[in-house]
């Protein structure tokens, strides 16, 4: 079965390029986002199994009051062991995976993005007609990531050590919107790419809008 019956725009960039605010626009204009991080969550709800194997596996200290995930926990614990990590991208990825295609078959917009940090890392990018790449230079990520989420640079530069470089990740796009200006220069390039793919599509797009 296929993914979705619209076109998929495949969404990616490091962490802090400033994937968010591309998708927050596009789905102003219109577009149905399917966001990776997000169908994470979702697996990881109280009651799912992958909770359960991750409590198993680190402690009831992984988890708050309220039964829910501690992200920030997990967090520190993957990122500074290889092996953890890998364990649970194993157990993680493919609930993920299947989460993605549900959302991404619901869509009905004229096209629909799926915005992901490990878009080209995964599999996640057989299901992308295209993909889209938000680039920024890494001591840009590096800034904006330890203003965002208040982390200190050694946690921030081991998660960008876990990602693809930035080299890798533009060598895998069909088209980059760089990130490093204003935010009015970035909706210009987020107008142009929504105005461009409309165009790819044909006549047929104005029927979803």
């Amino acid at each position: 079965m296929a993914a979705a019956s619209v076109p998929v725009v495949g969404i990616t960039g490091g962490i802090g390029s400033g994937k968010t605010a591309v998708t927050d626009q596009l789905q102003a204009l219109g577009i149905t986002v399917v966001d990776a991080d997000l169908a994470a969550r979702v697996i990881m709800e109280p009651g799912r199994p992958a909770l359960a194997a991750v409590a198993a596996r680190f402690g009831e200290a992984i988890l708050l009051a309220d039964g829910q995930l501690d992200r920030a926990a997990l967090r520190r614990i993957v990122f500074a062991d290889a092996s953890q990590r890998q364990w649970l991208e194993q157990l993680t990825h493919p609930l993920i995976g299947e989460e993605i295609v549900r959302q991404l078959a619901a869509a009905d917009s004229p096209y629909v993005v799926l915005s992901s940090p490990l878009l080209l890392e995964t599999s996640q990018k057989t299901l992308c007609d295209t993909v889209v790449v938000v680039d920024v230079p890494e001591q840009m990520q590096l800034q904006r990531t330890m203003q965002r989420d208040a982390n200190d640079e050694a946690q921030v530069r081991r998660i960008m050590a876990a990602q693809l470089s930035r080299e890798e990740r533009l060598a895998g796009a069909d088209r980059v919107i760089d990130n490093s200006g204003s935010l009015a220069e970035l909706r210009a390039q987020v107008e142009g790419l929504h105005r461009d793919l409309l165009e790819a599509l044909g006549p047929a797009a104005g029927d979803r809008t």
